[in-house]
């Protein structure tokens, strides 16, 4: 063994094992077997130009160094980032922790309840300071949920509005730049026309269905919005409101004074600014609108037994299920950092974030005054953090800008040579204050009188009709945990509710769960990368630049393709770009009409919804009986709808498990009839050093960071959805939200969640191209080896032309309802073997789907093929009669811990066999804290905060 090859770490198959596994799958060879798998046309010819590993030793000096190019200047830009203070018990024990960080989406309720509990308690949060009773459990950032939220009103039209053609939404001025060419790009393709102007000369009529406004505003001012608020909702309008959640703690809720829906980020309460991201956004709205709103809601149910279980609520909403229909095509969210800033809110409780929020008032209060003295003029009468502040005579911003830098400091500038802003935050202590004041007094040509002791908490220059009247957080929950003692314990007992990576393999096909090295996440702790503003002067930012000018060349030439955009935020957000992408070629060919898309029924479940999103008609092509895709009808629907034919939306391997072997057909049939191919890269994990989009025949694909590249799903996102293209397309890649030039925005920051993008850095610098492609190789051997394993009683649902499968496998459980038993009951089960449950019921219905991923170990898929073979078995008894079919170990599953420590039993079979079906689950029991939730009971009484 080499310990310095990073590969050796990452990839759990060594030669021992995998010439096990050959021989298991009738082979004589691992390249036997992917000469078996892969079509042969779509072979690279040739190997890439290859990069040497480095060693984890060496990449700590290389992103130390990356890191050094980071200059930390304190940022008072403002303009939706702020400094922030993620306490040290929350960064050690939740963002450092990868019992949190790698866990998966919570849609298995019964071993995701601690993530549930306090996702729960950030709805809450979000609630209380948004003065409305319904909120979801994050979403991207807060330029996309201005997105989501114009489009929910517009899918709330009345009849009235609907049959008058309503289409108008008008935003006021004072929303963030960001914000704004989000909502541009967005809005533009559904209909939704954009009208631009001041709230307060706005004057509603029936060709408007909403409003939209920035509280406080761009510019850093206060307004009494109540009766423009009255004033919307007379004309019968919705009314959304983009809010601060810090400055929420002081001022009055918006749902309080009209608002319907109220959005923004979460990043103030803990999270770093990390270049841009991730933070979680929040998005708050009426009840009345729940199955309208975007995103994951955490609702309250309850178990077979009657007790209290957390769950995902209303999942007939999201777009998986929905498909083309669905209101929104969010998949990943920010789970991770929602929890992060649920865990502020609960460690610092009101009193701490009152503290916080009044605190920041007090010093930009107090800072107002100071610069009166020096000459400056303040022009917002009324502001919470924010000054916008005009120079005296004499004074320009190059001069001041000279001054700021010289001191370390960033403020932000106005196209106006006389006008700079500065946001104060959280970080802002009397040292700080006195080195604003001294740029101030010295560039206006003054000694600066220093900062003496304050009360700044006593300090307030809102009008007492602007603050928020009512207490907020007064659950148990916001009360409890001041101490680091108590918020360490609570973190940790919220933790062991939860399967995670630190367990066991994570089964789960289409969301490959590999392994997330300490090596690859260590930089993000780092302050040079979480401590820059995404708006910050380029230089300061040098390390980011080169990693991504890096990160781009090197996944382009993975992919194949010539360009690459880091800002979709999601994998999601990647094929809403991608598709954005091929609409603006066409639209600049003059070839709009140009708006149909070709979706076959094996393609990933958000890219019918992306392709709704991006403005397109859907035509579906069907699949034999192998689950490939019928080229028959491929190519008749593409000559049929030749005319309109935009392209098509591949996923390959597609989500069946198989390399198809007519995929080049497939692209010669879009390009022959004038469109353009889009590969869903979700499976990427299985192309790498074998093959690419590019070579097979694509013309641009999104890549999923947080699948194929190492990035942790941390409990349903952060992600990231890089998009690769074809140099005929690279112009109409995204731009950064504050070009001027025409095009696409789709995040609010220029390169997305910056912050993440060391971690997939890392991956491909400590692989190198052999360890890449030997990821990949072995990722299909371990689907192959579970395939080979499994076939004699599970049957695989699909098999490439030669018999195996891909990366992934689809195990058909239909057979099995003969004896009462449905894919859903092997999956709760699996639990009291202390595995994740598998991929339910997609893509095909009464299915498990299971993808190994290379960094599991033999020894792994060997217990995870013992557990499924002893679940047969009990299958067995019931089929033979020996357990009824409905009372037995499947049904009941899973067994939870209180039941099996109670004095009363209530099942014929031995606790024994509940909890302990094999011998080495004794050694390493996860104990299940409920039984099985009832999700029909939560929809119907859907509670979504905390008591």
């Amino acid at each position: 063994m080499n310990t310095l090859l990073f590969s050796e770490r990452h990839i759990g198959i060594g030669p021992e094992a995998e010439q096990k596994m050959i021989a298991k799958i009738g082979l004589n060879s691992l390249e036997e077997l992917i000469d078996k798998t892969l079509p042969g046309d779509i072979r690279l010819p040739q190997e890439p130009e290859q990069t040497e590993p480095m060693s984890e030793a060496r990449f700590a000096e290389h992103i130390a160094n990356l890191a050094a190019q980071n200059q930390l200047f304190r940022s008072y830009i403002g303009q939706g980032w702020y400094g922030s203070i993620t306490p040290a018990v929350i960064l050690r024990n939740v963002f450092e922790n990868p019992g949190w960080y790698t866990s998966y989406t919570p849609y298995q309720a019964e071993i995701s309840q601690g993530r549930l509990e306090v996702l729960l308690h950030f709805q809450t949060m979000v609630c209380e300071l948004c003065g409305l009773p319904l909120s979801n459990s994050s979403l991207l950032d807060e330029a996309t949920s201005a997105a989501e939220a114009a489009h929910m009103m517009f899918n709330l039209r009345s009849r009235e509005q609907e049959k008058s053609g309503a289409n108008k939404l008008f935003v006021d001025r004072g929303l963030f730049t960001q914000s704004l060419a989000v909502l541009r790009t967005r809005c533009s393709e559904q209909g939704i026309e954009l009208v631009l102007g001041d709230y307060a000369a706005f004057r509603p009529d029936n060709s408007y269905f909403g409003a939209l406004l920035q509280y406080p505003n761009a510019e850093g001012k206060v307004e009494d919005y109540g009766s423009f608020a009255e004033r919307i909702h007379k004309a019968g309008l919705k009314l959304a409101v983009a809010a601060d959640l810090m400055a929420l703690v002081m001022l009055e809720a918006p749902g309080k004074w009209g608002a319907d829906i109220v959005f923004g980020s979460s990043q103030r309460f803990g999270i770093p600014m990390g270049y841009g991201g991730p933070a979680a956004a929040f998005f708050a709205t009426r009840e009345e609108f729940k199955r309208q709103m975007p995103g994951r809601i955490v609702g309250q149910s309850k178990d077979s037994q009657g007790k209290t279980a957390y769950r995902l609520a209303l999942q007939t909403r999201e777009q998986h299920i929905k498909r083309d229909k669905a209101t929104s095509n969010i998949c990943t969210a920010t789970a991770l950092m929602a929890i992060m800033s649920g865990f502020y809110a609960i460690y610092h409780g009101p009193k701490g974030l009152h503290d916080i929020s009044t605190r920041i008032h007090g010093m930009t209060s107090y800072l107002n005054d100071a610069l009166e003295v020096y000459g400056y003029e303040q022009e917002n009468s009324s502001f919470f953090d924010t000054l916008k502040i005009k120079l005296p005579a004499g004074l320009n911003a190059k001069t001041l800008r000279r001054v700021a830098e010289a001191a370390g400091i960033n403020l932000c500038y106005y196209p106006q040579i006389d006008i700079v802003g500065l946001s104060l935050d959280e970080t802002v202590d009397n040292q700080a204050l006195n080195d604003l004041i001294e740029v101030f007094a010295s560039a206006a040509g003054n000694l600066p009188v220093p900062v003496e002791e304050e009360d700044w908490n006593s300090i307030c220059s809102l009008d007492e009709s602007l603050l928020r009247k009512e207490p907020i957080l007064q659950q148990p929950v916001f009360n409890s945990y001041r101490s680091e003692t108590a918020m360490m314990r609570y973190i940790k007992q919220l933790e062991r509710k939860d399967i995670s990576l630190v367990h066991s393999m994570i089964s789960l096909g289409s969301c490959t769960m590999k392994l997330n090295a300490a090596s690859e996440m260590l930089p993000l702790s780092r302050p040079e990368f979480g401590q820059i503003h995404p708006l910050a002067p380029k230089e300061q930012a040098a390390g980011y630049l080169s990693i991504i000018k890096q990160l781009e060349q090197q996944l382009c030439a993975i992919t194949g393709f010539a360009a690459c955009s880091l800002q979709p935020n999601s994998g999601a957000a990647g094929e809403y770009t991608g598709l954005r992408v091929i609409r603006e070629y066409f639209k600049a060919s003059h070839q709009s009409d140009r708006d149909l898309i070709l979706i076959p029924d094996s393609a990933h479940g958000t890219n019918p919804a992306s392709a709704a999103q991006a403005g397109f008609s859907i035509v579906q092509v069907k699949c034999d009986d192998r689950g490939n895709v019928d080229l028959d009808d491929w190519e008749n629907k593409a000559r049929e709808n030749a005319a309109r034919l935009a392209g098509c939306m591949i996923t390959y391997p597609s989500t069946h498990g198989i390399f198809e072997p007519g995929i080049r057909k497939m692209c010669q049939v879009i390009h022959q009839y004038g469109g353009q191919v889009y590969m869903d890269r979700a499976n990427m994990n299985a192309q790498v050093g074998l093959t690419s989009p590019g070579f097979i025949g694509a013309d641009i694909c999104h890549l999923n960071l947080h699948k194929t590249f190492a990035m942790p799903h941390g409990g349903g996102g952060p992600g990231a959805g890089p998009v690769c293209c074809a140099a005929h397309l690279a112009e109409y890649l995204p731009l950064d939200p504050r070009d001027k030039k025409e095009g696409i925005t789709v995040a609010s920051a220029p390169y997305g969640n910056a912050m993440l993008l060391p971690i997939t850095y890392a991956y491909l610098c400590l692989l190198g191209t052999a360890g890449l492609k030997r990821a990949t190789q072995v990722a299909i051997l371990n689907a192959n080896y579970l395939a080979a394993c499994l076939k004699s009683n599970f049957s695989v649902l699909y098999t490439g032309s030669e018999g195996y499968v891909a990366h992934e496998l689809i195990l058909d459980c239909r057979t099995f309802k003969e004896a009462g038993i449905s894919e859903t009951d092997i999956a709760k089960r699996l639990m009291d073997y202390g595995f994740h449950a598998p991929t339910l019921s997609f893509p095909v219905h009464g299915t498990l789907m299971i993808e190994p991923t290379e960094s599991e170990s033999l020894e792994e898929l060997d217990r995870f093929v013992q557990a499924m073979e002893s679940i047969y078995a009990e299958i067995e008894e019931i089929r033979n009669g020996s357990h009824p079919a409905d009372n037995n170990l499947l049904v009941n599953a899973p067994h939870a811990e209180y039941l099996l420590m109670a004095d009363e039993w209530p099942y014929a079979y031995p606790r024994s066999r509940a909890a302990y079906p094999l011998s080495w689950i004794e050694g390493n029991k996860f104990q299940i804290p409920v039984s099985r939730v009832d999700n029909a009971y939560g929809d119907r009484n859907l509670i979504c905060c905390s008591c």
